[in-house]
């Protein structure tokens, strides 16, 4: 059984309904006009795949995070104490 979501020409109410195929016209919850259009919106898909690629980019950007981070206080600990490398032939 598919909910879809409907608009109501009359009043602009957007709202979600869950139809069988034997169900009577949509109708809008608020004026209660008939008059209602089927809107098209997103579907959400899930699966293993999806769900260990989402979790692996998660993985990969906290990681780039981290590494920012350490790079970040590294640098700082250096400026801190005056120990910069300096360039070759000087």
């Amino acid at each position: 059984m598919p909910i879809f979501e409907y608009e109501c020409l009359e009043c602009h109410e957007v709202f979600e309904r869950l139809e069988r195929s034997a169900d009577p016209q949509a109708s809008c919850p608020v004026c209660g006009t008939e008059s209602v259009q089927r809107r098209v919106s997103l579907c959400a898909v899930s699966s293993e795949g999806i769900r260990e690629a989402n979790l692996s980019a998660a993985h990969r950007s906290a990681a780039a995070k981290r590494e920012d981070k350490h790079r970040s206080e590294h640098a700082l600990q250096h400026d801190h104490f005056g120990d910069t490398a300096k360039p070759e032939g000087d």
